[in-house]
C-alpha cells in the first residue's frame, strides 16, 4: 500500500513560508550588504589622480577644512561606484566628469548622514546647453510644444541631466552664486518626499511649520522684488517656483554664505539646519 501523499495544502502553506523566509532575509541582508560595500569603498586609498581633479575643478573642495575634505572624497568614493554616468551628445565620460559632478553632489549631503540619493541611478551629460520639448498650455487651454535649451534639469524618475560646460562654468567661480550642479542635486533632494515643492524631508512637524514660515516669506519677497533694478542676492529665477527657491538659494548658501547670512539671517539659519552645515567658517 502507497503512503499517502501529504496534503497539497500543507505544501502551499510551505512554499508560502519559504518565500517568505527568503524575502525577509533579502531584506535583512541587503542594508547589511549594501553598508559593508559602502565601508569598504570609503577605506580604499583615494586616487591620486581624483584628488587633483577636485583641487582643479572643484574650488569649493579647497574651502573645506581637512576632515570635511576626507568625508567628501569618501562620499564621492560611493558615488561614483553606485551612480551610472552617460555621456550625450557624444561627450565621453571621463573620470574628471565624474568626479567634478560626484563632489557637487555629495557636499550637499556632507553632513546629513545619508549616503546619498536614493532614488538616482543615472547621471546624464552633455558637452553644453541641450534642448528639451515641453508641453505647455497656450491659448484656449491648448497644449503646445515648445522646444527648451537647458544646462540643466533633475527628474523624479531617478536622473540628473547636466551640460558639462556650465557644471564647469558655473564650479569655477566659488563666489558668484550661480552653480548648476548644486541647483539640480538640490531638487533631488526635494524630490525624495514625492514632489518637487520646495519642502524637501525634514525631521519634525516643527520643522515643517519654521521652514514653511521663514521660506514662504522669503519666496513671496522674492517674488516682489523681481525685475527690480541692481543685481540680487537670490537669483529671480528662484521666484518661478518654491521648488526653484529651494535649489536657487542652495546655491548661494554654499557659494555666498556669508553675505546671505548678512541680508537673510532667518533663511540662513533653515538651510544650515538643514544641511547641518555652517559655510561660513570655510
Amino acid at each position: 500500500m502507497m503512503p499517502a501523499l501529504p496534503d497539497p495544502r500543507i505544501w502551499a502553506f510551505i512554499a508560502v513560508a519559504a518565500v517568505a523566509v527568503l524575502v525577509f532575509v533579502a531584506l535583512v541582508a541587503e542594508p547589511w550588504w549594501i553598508a559593508r560595500r559602502r565601508r569598504r569603498l570609503r577605506e580604499q586609498p583615494f586616487p591620486p589622480a581624483w584628488r587633483r581633479i577636485l583641487q582643479r575643478r572643484v574650488p569649493l573642495y579647497r574651502r573645506l577644512p581637512p576632515e570635511l575634505q576626507q568625508r567628501l572624497r569618501q562620499r564621492v568614493r560611493v558615488f561614483v561606484a553606485e551612480k551610472a554616468f552617460i555621456g550625450c551628445g557624444g561627450l565621453a565620460i571621463t573620470d574628471e566628469v565624474r568626479v567634478t559632478i560626484a563632489a557637487h553632489a555629495c557636499l550637499l549631503l556632507l553632513a546629513r548622514g545619508s549616503e546619498g540619493y536614493p532614488g538616482l541611478r543615472q547621471v546624464l551629460v552633455y558637452p553644453g546647453a541641450f534642448f528639451v520639448d515641453r508641453l505647455t498650455p497656450g491659448a484656449g487651454g491648448v497644449q503646445q510644444e515648445q522646444r527648451q535649451l537647458l544646462s540643466g534639469e533633475s527628474w523624479d524618475r531617478g536622473q540628473v541631466i547636466l551640460s558639462w560646460d556650465d557644471v564647469l562654468d558655473g564650479a569655477g567661480v566659488a563666489d558668484d552664486g550661480r552653480n548648476v550642479a548644486l541647483h539640480e542635486f538640490a531638487h533631488q533632494l526635494d524630490q525624495e518626499t514625492g514632489v518637487a515643492n520646495g519642502a524637501p524631508q525634514l525631521p519634525s512637524r516643527e520643522r515643517y511649520r519654521r521652514w514653511s514660515q521663514v521660506l514662504g516669506a522669503e519666496f513671496a519677497a522674492l517674488q516682489q522684488r523681481a525685475g527690480s533694478d541692481g543685481p540680487p542676492l537670490i537669483c529671480a529665477y528662484g521666484a518661478v517656483s518654491p521648488a526653484e527657491f529651494f535649489a536657487v538659494v542652495t546655491e548661494v548658501f554654499f557659494e555666498q554664505p556669508r553675505r546671505l547670512d548678512a541680508e537673510h539671517p532667518a533663511l540662513y539659519a533653515e538651510f544650515a539646519r538643514f544641511y547641518r552645515l555652517d559655510p561660513r567658517l570655510w
